[in-house]
């Protein structure tokens, strides 16, 4: 699995030296950021691969892997 830096320290995903140690990343384009998802990406995979979009930079993007930390 390639190497995945993230900021989002408030994230149960986050590691120590900004990395990601989420088993799966799901990476969207923000049109469809208010998808409802039941489940959360890096555990049980259960996410939708059929469809494929464009973006043109990387600000019409967002991490849906995202789960708060408790």
């Amino acid at each position: 699995m390639p190497e995945v830096k993230c900021s989002v320290s408030n994230c149960t995903y986050w590691g120590q030296g900004n990395n990601c140690v989420a088993k799966a990343i799901m990476v969207e384009i923000d049109a469809h950021a208010k998808a409802k998802y039941n489940a959360e990406f890096a555990g049980e995979i259960a996410y939708d691969t059929s469809h494929q979009d464009q973006a043109t930079t990387s600000r019409e993007t967002c991490c849906h892997t995202f789960k708060p930390k408790v």
